[in-house]
């Protein structure tokens, strides 16, 4: 690999890290948020949280690491459809990892960890998976 091909890839791999740790903190703060508001609500927050942290990490994605262009509203709708099919199996990853770590240590603390832990496992899973089926260079 030269030179230029390993800066690139390193500067690849700093922004993906960057806009995971974002759509990160966006699902996990939107998850404690519906837990303060409603303190044995888990698995809304789950979903509130995963919502909320798919739509940040599209928008992040689409534009920082594929610099996707949709050619209108309807393939950005396809696009991001497609993205979501795509989050299906690393959410079980990550989801996983949070009740697990709910279920074997009973706290909030260590709940969230486990979410941190199986995200970072479903992102880089899921890098592979929107590089090969949905931000294609034929696709846009």
């Amino acid at each position: 690999m030269s030179l230029v091909a390993s800066r690139a890839a390193s500067k690849l791999v700093v922004a993906y890290a960057l806009c995971a740790l974002v759509a990160t903190i966006a699902n996990i703060g939107a998850q404690d948020a519906v837990v303060w508001f409603w303190p044995h609500a888990i698995f809304p927050a789950l979903l509130v949280g995963t919502g909320i942290g798919l739509a940040v990490k599209y928008v992040l994605d689409k534009h920082y690491i594929f610099r996707f262009r949709a050619r209108n509203a309807v393939h950005d709708g396809f696009t991001f459809v497609l993205y979501s099919l795509m989050g299906v199996a690393t959410t079980v990853i990550f989801w996983g990892f949070e009740l697990g770590f709910q279920w074997l240590f009973g706290t909030r603390e260590m709940r969230y960890l486990g979410g941190i832990i199986g995200l970072a496992i479903g992102y880089v899973t899921k890098y592979h998976l929107d590089k090969r089926y949905v931000f294609r260079p034929e696709s846009a």
